[in-house]
C-alpha cells in the first residue's frame, strides 16, 4: 500500500509542477507552538509569579510566520509584531536568545544551501552552510488541512535527553568540570511531516523541507508548527531576498558561540558559593 501511495504522489508532482512552473510562487502562514515544563525549586518563587512566568514563556513560544517560496527558494521570518518583552511583577523578566527582528531564513533547495540571519545576543550572524538531506519516510496515511489534501511522512533523529537546567547553589571546580567533560545522553525522535504535492515545492517552514509537496504540518518533540493560510500565485510579486547582514559563520561555529554564552550566563545568574538562599529555580523546554 505504501508503495502505490508513494507512485501517486510523484505522479501527482510531476503533474503539478508541469504547471506555470517557471512563475510559480506562493505565501504561507504558519502558527507554531511548544509545549515547555517548568519546575520551581525555589520557595521564593510563589504561585503567582510561577503563573506570570508559564504565561509569559507560554506567548514566546506561540509565534506566527511567513514562508514567501518558489519553486527554487524561500524565505522564512517571523511575522512583524509591535508587542513589547515580557516583564512581569517585582522586576521580574525572560529574556530569550534569538528572537530579534532581523531573524529571517534564506533556502534554496536546488541549489542545496541555507543562509540564516539571527539577531542573538544583541549581535547579528550571518549563518551559512548546506542543506542537510532528510531521510524521509512516505506512508499512506493522508488528512486534508484546509482545501489541501495531505500526505504523512516521518524520519527519526537523534536528539539530546532534555533535563533541564538549574540555578542552584554554586558545585566546585571538580563538579563542574565533570559535568562540562560528559558526552549528552541521546534519543531517537520521530518528526511527523504532512506535505501536499497540490503546491510542487519541495520546501516547508525553517529546516523542514524535501518533500515532493509543501509542508503544511510538523510535529517535532514538543515543537508543533500548522500552516493556517496559503495564497498561490498572488499578484504582489514574492519577494524571496538573500540575507547579507551580520558576521557570516557556520552553523557548528554559531552554535559554539551560542553554547559559550550560555555557559556564561548561566555562571553569571547562578547564587554563590555559600549563599544559604541560593536553592534557585530549574527551568525544561523539551523538545
Amino acid at each position: 500500500m505504501a508503495t502505490i501511495i508513494r507512485v501517486m504522489v510523484l505522479a501527482l508532482t510531476v503533474v503539478f509542477t508541469s504547471v506555470n512552473a517557471q512563475d510559480f510562487q506562493g505565501v504561507a502562514t504558519y502558527k507554531t507552538q511548544r509545549k515547555i515544563d517548568i519546575k520551581m525549586d525555589s520557595t521564593k518563587m510563589n504561585s503567582d509569579m510561577q503563573s506570570k512566568m508559564m504565561e509569559m514563556m507560554k506567548k514566546q513560544f506561540q509565534k506566527t510566520y511567513i514562508l514567501n517560496f518558489n519553486k527554487e527558494a524561500s524565505v522564512y521570518k517571523q511575522e512583524e509584531s509591535l508587542a513589547k518583552p515580557q516583564v512581569g511583577g517585582d522586576g521580574f523578566q525572560v529574556m530569550f536568545s534569538g528572537s530579534g527582528g532581523d531573524d529571517a531564513l534564506y533556502k534554496n533547495t536546488k541549489e542545496k544551501r541555507y543562509v540564516s540571519q539571527k539577531d542573538a545576543m544583541g549581535k547579528i550572524f550571518l549563518i551559512k552552510d548546506a542543506v542537510e538531506t532528510i531521510a524521509w519516510q512516505l506512508e499512506s496515511d493522508t488528512k486534508y488541512i484546509g482545501e489541501y489534501q495531505c500526505y504523512k511522512a516521518t524520519y527519526v533523529k537523534q536528539v539530546p535527553v532534555m533535563k533541564g537546567f538549574s540555578f542552584s547553589n554554586a558545585k566546585s571546580d571538580n563538579e563542574k568540570e565533570e559535568k562540562e567533560a560528559e558526552e549528552p545522553e541521546m534519543e531517537d525522535r520521530i518528526v511527523t511531516a504532512w506535505y501536499t504535492p497540490q503546491v510542487p515545492v519541495s520546501n516547508g517552514p525553517g529546516m523542514y523541507q524535501g518533500l515532493p509537496g509543501l509542508i503544511l504540518e510538523i510535529h517535532d518533540g514538543k515543537l508543533t508548527i500548522v500552516c493556517s493560510k496559503i495564497v498561490l500565485n498572488p499578484e504582489e510579486k514574492v519577494d524571496i531576498e538573500e540575507p547579507s547582514k551580520g558576521k557570516e559563520v557556520n552553523q557548528k561555529e554559531y552554535d559554539d558561540i551560542m553554547e559559550k554564552k550560555s555557559k556564561e550566563m548561566m555562571e553569571r545568574y547562578a547564587p554563590k558559593k555559600g549563599d544559604r538562599n541560593g536553592e534557585g529555580f530549574s527551568i525544561t523546554i523539551g523538545g
